[in-house]
């Protein structure tokens, strides 16, 4: 039997930094790059960029949002109501799997996605999602239970990390397989052999992740509590999340900050979930294969501009403060809203994409460090980040939801691109009303 490892040794933070390593490559090369490429493929060969869904004709683009801003309405509910009942009960690993599970064998599940049977493929999509952002709760919930305060933001930063690099690996094997199918072994014409290679890449994600969960999985501390879930118990995540709000009240800096982050952050994460679908869709390729590379390799710039971003906000976040660092990088988004809805050309799309990289990393690095900083006097600083978590993903949601309602109304990305500024404007005169003091 597996001896328990003690809080703090080194097997057991390297086990728990693992588990970025498996996850991050649904996010890359599902969430990210592969899938949106394989979805808008599936239009093109239909030929029509329409699809009769749920008793409506749904534009292409607007139908996945709507989908996706379901499934992140789903995670804010369920993630307070789950993460209670795990701290009580002390079986925190058999969420952890449940979802990475989930998660995975949607992705599975992805190698079938097609129109004529698009109600279980879209399942696959939801419950994929689903799976990655409900394990990301009890992933992140176990940081405390590993590590102490002085080691969390090094194995924190540890774990990106390795998420980062793992995720870049797959993405270029996959990439590799897409753009050479006959060197795998994949057979047919280009398009065809390039749209079978991209189903090998959604099984190869649930085959990494399930694979390397399983080193994590072995060193977690496991929790055996014979508490017995209650009535009281089952609501013990809302409860947190209710009592964050009452203290709200008495901290007016933490208050007006967080009112400000809820908008801009709608725009922020809608941004960065609809991009690959705008460049399938808006950027004049001159080609099938040249859209599905230039994404992809766009997708893996956007990788790495970001971290450069993300050092450098730091910087400026030393030498001028967070707040004004956060104004400034609010209106780059802005300029870059405008920019988006003139892209025509690809060598367009490269260069806003790299801008986009270089503030993506920067703004959530330094939103999330700027609540840290505001949080008051307090051990119970999980309800806080709690609180954090909920609010992001309903920001997400009204986004997304905004987002595709605009794409579908007027039928152009582009007009709910420009929209997204609106939330950015919103974001900065809310930033200029946080106190200094």
């Amino acid at each position: 039997m597996q001896t328990a490892l003690p809080k703090g040794s080194k097997k057991l933070m390297n086990a728990w930094a693992f588990y970025d390593w498996a996850n991050s490559v649904y996010s890359l090369v599902i969430a990210s790059a592969i899938f949106p490429i394989y979805y808008g493929a599936l239009f093109k060969i239909k030929g029509d960029i329409h699809i009769d869904a749920f008793g409506m004709t749904f534009k292409n683009s607007a139908l996945i949002s709507f989908v996706t801003a379901t499934a992140f309405l789903v995670v804010a509910f369920i993630s307070p109501l789950l993460s209670g009942i795990s701290d009580y009960v002390g079986n925190k690993k058999s969420f952890l799997k449940f979802f990475c599970y989930l998660g995975a064998f949607s992705s599975i599940g992805l190698y079938w996605f097609e129109l004529e049977q698009i109600y279980i493929s879209l399942m696959f999509y939801f419950f994929g999602l689903i799976g990655f952002w409900g394990s990301l709760v009890f992933y992140n919930s176990y940081l405390p239970d590993v590590a102490f305060s002085e080691q969390q933001d090094r194995l924190s930063a540890k774990g990106y990390s390795l998420g980062y690099i793992g995720s870049v690996v797959l993405l270029l094997f996959n990439l590799a397989m897409v753009m050479k199918p006959k060197l795998f072994g994949i057979t047919g014409t280009e398009g065809e052999a390039a749209m079978k290679a991209m189903r090998y890449s959604f099984i190869s994600v649930g085959v990494w992740w399930i694979l390397f969960a399983q080193y994590t999985f072995h060193y977690l501390p496991k929790g055996n509590r014979d508490n017995k879930i209650t009535k009281s118990v089952f609501f013990n995540g809302f409860k947190e999340l209710k009592k964050v709000w009452n203290l709200l009240g008495e901290n007016i800096r933490l208050k007006r900050y967080l009112y400000s982050f809820f908008v801009y952050s709608m725009a922020v994460q809608t941004f960065m979930l609809a991009a690959t679908y705008f460049g399938e869709q808006e950027v004049s390729w001159e080609s099938d294969s040249q859209r599905t590379t230039g994404l992809i390799i766009c997708i893996l710039l956007i990788q790495l501009v970001a971290v450069a971003g993300a050092m450098l906000t730091s910087r400026a976040a030393n030498k001028f403060g967070n707040i004004k660092t956060l104004i400034f990088i609010n209106f780059i988004w802005i300029t870059l809203c405008g920019a988006a809805y003139l892209i025509i050309t690809p060598v367009q799309f490269y260069v806003v994409a790299s801008l986009v990289g270089l503030v993506m990393g920067g703004i959530q690095a330094l939103s999330r460090s700027t609540y840290s900083k505001l949080l008051p006097e307090t051990k119970d600083t999980a309800s806080f980040f709690s609180f954090y978590d909920v609010a992001e993903k309903i920001s997400i949601v009204i986004g997304m939801g905004i987002f595709a309602f605009i794409d579908q109304l007027t039928g152009s990305m582009r007009n709910a691109i420009v929209f997204l500024a609106l939330f950015f404007v919103i974001g900065v005169v809310r930033l200029f009303k946080v106190p200094k003091e």
